[in-house]
């Protein structure tokens, strides 16, 4: 009985512990959220039969994305590839985060501003990928949870 008791202890002492220690405070908050890119949303939309899919993990404490896009399908090589916010469905924005390397799959992380951050939770990112056909965009995805 002695043994169960002491246990007991050591496991209150442990959570008291981690909770005044701020040790449940410092866990992250890991967001999966997804793109499907279609050169119907695109703003203007193409007439691209290019297609694609965007992966996104965000870590909520450190404001760390991390990203893979594939694509096929496109009207030539792809010239450039970003982030883009803020922006709804249906508008543009500037640029927010350049890839390195638009050819598919486009893989890498970022760090983000406070305010990209809030823009990506709000729903107000997108991730499009430009060819010299149709150098504004020639497919498009609203990054989404």
């Amino acid at each position: 009985m002695n043994k169960v008791w002491r246990s007991a202890a050591i496991g209150a002492a442990a959570v008291a512990f981690s909770i005044g220690s701020g040790f449940n405070d410092a866990r992250a908050e890991m967001v999966v959220l997804k793109a499907t890119l279609t050169a119907a949303s695109e703003v203007p939309p193409t007439t691209s039969q290019g297609s694609g899919q965007g992966t996104f993990n965000f870590d909520t404490t450190t404001r760390k994305l991390d990203y893979e896009i594939t694509y096929s399908g496109l009207s030539g090589p792809a010239t450039a590839a970003h982030i883009h916010s803020p922006a709804a469905p249906g508008s543009n924005a500037r640029p927010a985060v350049p890839f390195e390397n638009p050819a598919s799959p486009i893989k890498g992380s970022a760090t983000l501003t406070e305010a990209q951050a809030a823009e990506l939770m709000g729903g107000l990112a997108y991730v499009n990928v430009h060819t010299a056909t149709n150098g504004g965009g020639e497919i498009r995805g609203q990054i989404a949870k």
